[in-house]
């Protein structure tokens, strides 16, 4: 990564809004962590804030608190009408809930045999190793847990979920998720990973974050060193816009990659934020320059407050339509349903084929040409 002394953001933002800090806290997640904006009277020094956001922070009865990172702050605060601005800062449509709407829209709670574990597919599990975050998405699947303790859990309120693994040997996969795992110190990271890896049938460990994209100075070398000992291991890196592909995000998602450790990405359909094929292919085309594999399209869920985020089926299939075949496959992402009540992801694909009596297929092509495969 280029010196931060050069990074224009970087040096506005700090001799505007922390002028007593040093340039080099920049690069120290743990300053980030502790001058993290919760409240209003803080937002607003930095953003003038619509009346929309404004009545926000005044009514009361969101399901999820208000938390940003400087770092993050300091990319809506280079562009003001970023459509990350949607994505973290409440609105007053937070408070209107629609009768499709729960607060676990999944179904986890019914899925999780012991604390800090869902088992909802055979042979993989999800571990929910903490509910805390660097910055709170107004969209979080998981706001009905998120950000209600102020500590992580303990290493011992980890034993029944480590326990649960060890007694169910058709477990070959473990994914680490929260909250974002990213938030814990290195060393609990690296006794967590240390203690799923000791389970003989485990095959592969895997770990969910928005760590690079909200806080990317989280990874460290000391951080990188710990995960590349526990391979095969991958990580799901979620990404919004390509807003958040910046310097330092893109150098986090080096350091990683250079380790060996294979890199997806998970985007929510949002509307207003990301719900346009040219947005669209503008981020997926970015993340895989930055080695990082576009994996899953996600339709948002129905969560509590987040009838303002959700677009149709239809939108999502016309973005995978409209990238197929003008952008290289490895770009393209699965769009999937997580579908509500636990029925796990399902996948959504254009209609591209017809099949006939006689066995044969009409396909249609990127270009909406007609080709016919016979029996």
């Amino acid at each position: 990564m280029k010196s931060i002394y050069k990074n224009k953001r970087v040096v506005q933002f700090l001799e505007k809004h922390f002028p007593d800090s040093p340039i080099s806290v920049w690069t120290d997640w743990k300053w980030h962590l502790q001058n993290s904006i919760h409240q209003i009277h803080y937002l607003s020094k930095f953003l003038i804030l619509s009346d929309e956001e404004k009545s926000a922070f005044e009514l009361s009865g969101f399901h999820l608190p208000f938390l940003i990172s400087p770092y993050y702050l300091s990319l809506l605060c280079q562009k003001n009408d970023t459509p990350l601005r949607k994505t973290v800062i409440p609105v007053q449509s937070e408070l209107i809930k629609t009768t499709i709407e729960k607060n676990d829209p999944l179904d986890e709670k019914l899925y999780s045999p012991v604390p800090n574990l869902v088992h909802r597919y055979p042979d993989r599990v999800l571990f929910l190793a903490t509910d805390t975050c660097a910055t709170y998405c107004r969209y979080c699947t998981r706001s009905h847990i998120v950000a209600k303790h102020t500590v992580h859990a303990s290493n011992a309120e980890w034993k029944p979920a480590f326990d649960y693994i060890k007694n169910n040997p058709q477990i070959h996969d473990v994914l680490i998720s929260g909250g974002d795992p990213l938030m814990m110190s290195d060393d609990k990271i690296d006794f967590l990973l240390s203690e799923i890896r000791k389970i003989k049938h485990i095959q592969l460990v895997r770990m969910g974050t928005k760590v690079p994209a909200v806080l990317p100075q989280r990874i460290t070398k000391e951080l990188v060193k710990i995960l590349k000992k526990y391979q095969p291991f991958f990580m799901s890196l979620h990404f919004t816009h390509f807003d958040e592909i910046t310097e330092e995000s893109s150098f986090a998602c080096k350091m990683l990659a250079d380790a060996g450790i294979p890199l997806g990405s998970q985007t929510v359909l949002l509307k207003g934020v990301n719900d346009d094929i040219l947005e669209m292919t503008k981020l997926m085309k970015a993340l895989l320059t930055h080695r990082v594999k576009p994996y899953y399209l996600y339709q948002c869920d129905p969560i509590p407050g987040s009838s303002h985020f959700r677009t149709t089926v239809q939108k999502g299939l016309e973005i995978i339509e409209g990238m197929r075949g003008h952008i290289t496959g490895y770009s393209i992402p699965h769009y999937v349903i997580d579908a509500p009540g636990g029925g796990g992801k399902i996948p959504l694909l254009p209609d591209y084929t017809t099949i006939h009596e006689d066995g044969s297929v009409t396909l249609r092509n990127y270009e909406g040409k007609i080709f016919k495969y016979p029996v």
